[in-house]
C-alpha cells in the first residue's frame, strides 16, 4: 500500500523549493560548460562573472537550498588591518584567530561554530571547494603555514560561546596584497548569509571595500558594518558613513562603532564589543530572525543569478559572433586566393614565358603558328602536316607547366596568409590566437604539397586522354600523337581563355590555344575536346581548392580547438528564465515567517559582552534615526523584532 501524498502549504513549499533547486542545478550545468575562450568585447568581465556565479552556486546557494536548516553563516570581512580577527576573538573571549603583524594579516579563513554544529562544516556540504582543518574545541586555528595550500583551507574551531545556529567566519582581507587572498575573501563574502563588514575610522571611505558593498547592495545581501578604532570626538564618521551607505544602496544596514580601546591579553574590553555581541547573540537566539536573514540573502542571490544568466548569454552569443567574424576573414582571404589562381590559369597568363617557349619547341614555330593568322583552312593543312612528321616529345612542356602552376598557387597562398594574419592581428580576439604561431606566410611544407598536387593533376589529364583515346588506339593520328603529347595539348587548352587579354597577348596566348585545340580536335573530335577541357579545369580547381583549404585550416583549427562556435547562449538564457520562474513559484508558496519573541541565550552560549552596557557613542552621536530601537534588543523583544534586528525598522546603531 502506497503512502498517501502529503498535502498542504508545507508540502507545496517543499515542492516549490525542489523546483527551484532543480532549476539552479540546471543553470549550474549550463554555466559549468559555458566556454568563453575568445577575447570578444567584454569577455574578461564575463569570465569573472561566470566564475563568481559558479562559486556562489557551489559555495552558497545550492548548499543553502539543500540544507535549509544549516546554521546562519556570518562572514567577517573587511580591509587589511581593520581588526577582523581581534573582533572575532573579543566576541568569543578567546584567541581563535591569530591576528597577524605582517601584511596580509588573515592568511586563511577561520570558521568558528558551536560544538553541536560541527557536522555542518566538517563535510563539503558548505564551501565544498575548501579543505578542512580542525583546530579542536576552543583552540586557536593552526598557522597557515601548516598546510600545503593554506589559501584553500578552512580552519574549523568549536566554541561554546557561540549560540547554536550561528557561525562566524573570519575571512582574508578584501584588499590584501596577495591576489589569492583577495579572491578568496570575495568568494567567502559571496557565500555568506550575512556580511559583518569591518573597517576603521581612518579607512571607511576606501574604494575597494565600497566596491564590494555596492555589489552586495545590488544583490540585496544582508549587511552590517562595524567601524573599528573610533577615537573619542570623531563619532561624526557615523554620519558620513551613513551618507555613503544611503548612496550605495545600504540605507537599512546595521552600523556599529567600536571605540579605540587598549587590548587586554589580545582582546578588546567587553564594553567595546557589547553592541555587536548583543546583536549577534539575539540573532542566534531567534530562529525566525535567522531564517529571515537567510531567505533575504538567498532571494537576492537568486535574482542576481537570473540577471547574470542573461548577461552571460549575451557574452556567449558574442563568442559565436566573434568566431564567425574571424572565420569570415579566413574564408574571404582564401576564396580570393582561389579566384586568383583560377584567373591566372584561365586568362592565358600561364601561356607565356617558359611555357610558351617549350610549347613552341614542341609544335614548331613555323607552319602551325603562322597558319593561325592565315585562316582555318591553313590550320587544318598545317595540323595534317604535323601528324605526318615526327613531333618533338612533350616532357619539357609538361615540366614548364608544372613550374608555372606551382608558382601561381604558392603566390596566392602566401598572399592569403599575409592578409589573414594582418586582419587577425588587428582584432583583439584574433591577435590572442596568433601568439606563438608563425602564420604570416604559407606553411613551410606547402611547396612539396603543391608539387604533388600539380603532378597529380597532370596525371589526371593524362588519364582523361588515355580513357578518351582507348577507342581510337588504331588510328594513325592517335598513335603518332601519343598520350603525353595529347595531354600537354589539353593542359595548354585548359589554361587558354583570352577574355582578359588584349593586343599582342591575344595573338600569342590565343594562337597557342587554337593550335592545342586543333591538334586535339584532329584526334578526338570537337565534342570530346570540349568535355575533356571542362573535366581538366574542374580537376585542377578541385585540387587547388583542397590545397588552399588545408592552408586556411591553420587558422580555423585555432578556432575549432576552442569551440566558441558551439557556445549555446540560447540554452543559458532559457536556464536563467527557468530560475526566475521557479523562484517566483517558490516565493509564492513560501509560508510567512512568524515573528517570535527572542529566546534568551542559553547559559554559556552568549557572545562575550552581550548585555553589557556599551562604551560606544550614544544613539545621537551614532547618527541613529529619532525613535530608533534601544540597542538592548535581547531584553526587550517586541512584535516585528527580527525586522528591527536587520535594521529594517530604522537606522539602529547597535
Amino acid at each position: 500500500m502506497t503512502e498517501p501524498e502529503v498535502s498542504g502549504p508545507a508540502a507545496s513549499a517543499d515542492r516549490a523549493a525542489g523546483g527551484l533547486l532543480d532549476a539552479l542545478e540546471h543553470l549550474q550545468q549550463r554555466l559549468a560548460t559555458l566556454a568563453l575562450p575568445l577575447d570578444a568585447p567584454g569577455a574578461d568581465a564575463a569570465r569573472r562573472d561566470r566564475a563568481a556565479a559558479l562559486a556562489q552556486l557551489d559555495d552558497y546557494l545550492l548548499p543553502r537550498l539543500r540544507a535549509r536548516s544549516a546554521p546562519l553563516l556570518v562572514v567577517v570581512g573587511g580591509s587589511t588591518g581593520a581588526g577582523k580577527s581581534t573582533l572575532v576573538n573579543s566576541l568569543l573571549g578567546q584567541q581563535v584567530s591569530a591576528p597577524g603583524v605582517l601584511r596580509p594579516t588573515t592568511r586563511a579563513p577561520v570558521l568558528v561554530h558551536h560544538p553541536l554544529d560541527e557536522r555542518w562544516y566538517s563535510t563539503d556540504r558548505v564551501l565544498p571547494g575548501l579543505a578542512r582543518l580542525s583546530a579542536g574545541h576552543g583552540s586557536p586555528a593552526a598557522p597557515a603555514e601548516a598546510t600545503a595550500d593554506p589559501a584553500r583551507a578552512l580552519r574549523l574551531v568549536a566554541s561554546d560561546s557561540l549560540p547554536r545556529g550561528l557561525a562566524l567566519l573570519d575571512a582574508p582581507d578584501v584588499d590584501s596584497v596577495d591576489v589569492g587572498n583577495r579572491r578568496l575573501a570575495v568568494q567567502l563574502l559571496d557565500a555568506a548569509d550575512l556580511w559583518l563588514f569591518v573597517t576603521t575610522a581612518a579607512r571607511y571611505a576606501d574604494a575597494v571595500p565600497w566596491d564590494l558593498l555596492h555589489r552586495a547592495a545590488q544583490r540585496h545581501a544582508q549587511v552590517a558594518l562595524v567601524v573599528d578604532r573610533v577615537d573619542p570626538g570623531t563619532e561624526e564618521v557615523a554620519a558620513d558613513l551613513r551618507r555613503m551607505m544611503d548612496e550605495n544602496g545600504l540605507p537599512d544596514a546595521r552600523l556599529f562603532l567600536v571605540p579605540e580601546s587598549p587590548l587586554v591579553e589580545g582582546l578588546l574590553p567587553e564594553t567595546a564589543v557589547a553592541d555587536v555581541a548583543t546583536w549577534l547573540t539575539a540573532l542566534g537566539a531567534d530562529a525566525p530572525a535567522r531564517e529571515a536573514v537567510a531567505l533575504a540573502t538567498r532571494d537576492g542571490v537568486v535574482d542576481d543569478l537570473g540577471r547574470r544568466a542573461q548577461v552571460l548569454a549575451d557574452a556567449a552569443e558574442a563568442q559565436v559572433a566573434t568566431d564567425a567574424r574571424l572565420r569570415r576573414v579566413v574564408a574571404a582571404a582564401y576564396a580570393d586566393a582561389g579566384a586568383h589562381v583560377r584567373l591566372a590559369t584561365s586568362d592565358g597568363a600561364m601561356l607565356r614565358g617558359e611555357v610558351l617557349a617549350r610549347w613552341q619547341e614542341f609544335v614548331g614555330t613555323g607552319e602551325l603558328l603562322r597558319s593561325v593568322e592565315q585562316g582555318v583552312g591553313r590550320v587544318r593543312d598545317a595540323v595534317t602536316a604535323f601528324f605526318r612528321g615526327t613531333p618533338v616529345q612533350a616532357p619539357r612542356v609538361e615540366q614548364a607547366i608544372a613550374h608555372g602552376l606551382t608558382a601561381v598557387v604558392l603566390d596566392a597562398a602566401d598572399a592569403a596568409a599575409e592578409r589573414t594574419h594582418a586582419a587577425w592581428r588587428d582584432d583583439a580576439a584574433g591577435a590572442a590566437l596568433l601568439t606563438g604561431l608563425d602564420l604570416a606566410r604559407a606553411s613551410t611544407t606547402l611547396r612539396a604539397e603543391v608539387d604533388a598536387q600539380v603532378r597529380g593533376w597532370q596525371g589526371d589529364v593524362l588519364e582523361l586522354v588515355r580513357e578518351q583515346g582507348a577507342s581510337r588506339r588504331g588510328t594513325a593520328r592517335y598513335l603518332s600523337f601519343g598520350v603525353n603529347a595529347a595531354g600537354v595539348s589539353l593542359m595548354v587548352l585548359a589554361f587558354a581563355s583570352t577574355g582578359g587579354l588584349t593586343g599582342v597577348e591575344v595573338g600569342i596566348a590565343g594562337g597557342t590555344a587554337v593550335v592545342a585545340q586543333k591538334l586535339l580536335e584532329a584526334v578526338f573530335g570537337d565534342d570530346a575536346v570540349r568535355r575533356l577541357t571542362a573535366d581538366a579545369r574542374d580537376r585542377l580547381d578541385t585540387r587547388v581548392a583542397g590545397v588552399l583549404a588545408r592552408e586556411a585550416e591553420r587558422y580555423t583549427a585555432q578556432l575549432d580547438a576552442l569551440g566558441a562556435a558551439d557556445v549555446d547562449g540560447a540554452a543559458l538564457r532559457a536556464a536563467g528564465r527557468d530560475v526566475e520562474r521557479a523562484a517566483g513559484t517558490e516565493r509564492s508558496a513560501r509560508p510567512a515567517v512568524t515573528p517570535a519573541r527572542a529566546a534568551p541565550a542559553a547559559a554559556g552560549h552568549a557572545l562575550r559582552g552581550a548585555g553589557v552596557r556599551s562604551s560606544g557613542p550614544s544613539r545621537r552621536e551614532r547618527g541613529d534615526a529619532p525613535g530608533s530601537a534601544d540597542p538592548d534588543l535581547a531584553d526587550r523583544p517586541r512584535p516585528g523584532f527580527w525586522r528591527r534586528l536587520l535594521g529594517g525598522a530604522g537606522r539602529d546603531g547597535a
